[in-house]
């Protein structure tokens, strides 16, 4: 008797995945909702292999709720292929409920309109990624205390003011940290408490940035070290690019590809006897941003680019346009340097 193939959509959850399995031909196996966590994800592929031989499986939101479940069924041998969330025109016009989505998704992929495979997620670069993350809400939060301080300071009274107005954003929170606590009886004793209270959450987040650095730098060095040591090119800017690819870069059919996940994809802007191209204004914006700051470090710094800005400018192309070029230009040397599979 022949095996069926079954092709699975499953629409994600913080507390349930739905799941609709498909045959061959796209007629409906059946449908299921099972709970989040490796319970779940048991039950869900044990289901679906109840219908026969399970070809794909295409997940809704693989960077968030379903990045459990696409691991799971990565690790026991099932293709696994990121699902977009439906428009919401063809929302509007078929009606919304999870077992559509789930349903949706399974056509997507039975039809071959999904050919994208999600991130790894289970090695290296994930554990970069998190510790980026956290590094970047550190860096947000501390940006803010910095601007509280000034604040707080402009509005204090003159004695408190005089004593640290001349100081810098990290003097000011270093000494400021160091002042006694004292009861709020007056103005100028509760402006020094507040100010202590801020000066010292600055200093955490500053030595939790340092710790978060390091830790950075160590699994940058160890997954690509061939990359931080192109022109241009620093530890976070690396992370970002590194994020971007993920720990299975081999997903990434060609260098083209890797330049439209980043954005930097050139894409047709002509009209009449005008032929140009434009910036991209989709893919991974800080992978983009990373990129642009690699481009401007060049700029200024290497001879050979400071060549090319020249003759490209002689040839009448704007700086913008000369900037879209060598961030594509610089996205195929660093997909060269990405690592085939940071694990």
């Amino acid at each position: 008797m022949e095996r069926v193939e079954v092709t699975v959509g499953v629409d994600t959850h913080r507390d349930i995945n739905v799941a609709v399995a498909l045959d061959r031909q796209g007629r409906t196996l059946g449908s299921t909702a099972v709970s989040t966590g490796a319970g779940g994800h048991r039950g869900l592929l044990t289901w679906a292999m109840g219908f026969g031989d399970v070809v794909a499986v295409g997940i809704e939101g693989t960077g968030s709720y379903g990045a459990g479940l696409s691991r799971y069924v990565r690790a026991a041998g099932v293709r696994v292929l990121e699902v977009e969330r439906p428009e919401r025109r063809s929302r509007r016009i078929a009606g919304k409920t999870d077992t559509l989505d789930a349903d949706r998704a399974a056509r997507a992929v039975l039809a071959g309109q999904v050919r994208v495979e999600p991130k790894g997620a289970n090695g290296r670069v994930e554990s970069l990624r998190l510790l980026w993350t956290a590094r970047r809400g550190a860096v947000k939060a501390r940006t803010q205390a910095a601007n509280q301080l000034h604040g707080l300071l402009i509005t204090s009274p003159d004695p408190v003011r005089a004593q640290v107005s001349t100081l810098t954003s990290c003097q000011l929170a270093m000494r400021a940290s160091r002042w006694r606590a004292t009861r709020a009886d007056d103005t100028s004793a509760a402006a020094r408490l507040a100010i202590r209270s801020v000066a010292r959450r600055y200093v955490e987040l500053g030595a939790e940035i340092k710790v978060l650095d390091r830790e950075m730098r160590r699994l940058v060095s160890e997954v690509a070290p061939d990359l931080v040591a192109l022109q241009g090119v620093g530890y976070e800017t690396a992370t970002a690019l590194l994020v971007a690819a993920g720990d299975n870069p081999d997903r990434l059919r060609s260098e083209a590809s890797f330049a439209h996940l980043c954005g930097v994809a050139p894409l047709p802007a002509s009209s009449g006897k005008t032929i140009r191209h434009r910036l991209s204004r989709s893919g991974d914006r800080q992978a983009n941003r990373a990129l642009f700051l690699i481009v401007l470090v060049r700029m200024y710094r290497d001879k050979d680019t400071k060549a090319y800005v020249a003759r490209r400018t002689a040839q009448g192309l704007s700086k913008p346009e000369i900037i879209r070029c060598l961030k594509r230009y610089l996205a195929r040397e660093v997909f060269r340097l990405l690592p085939a599979r940071a694990s």
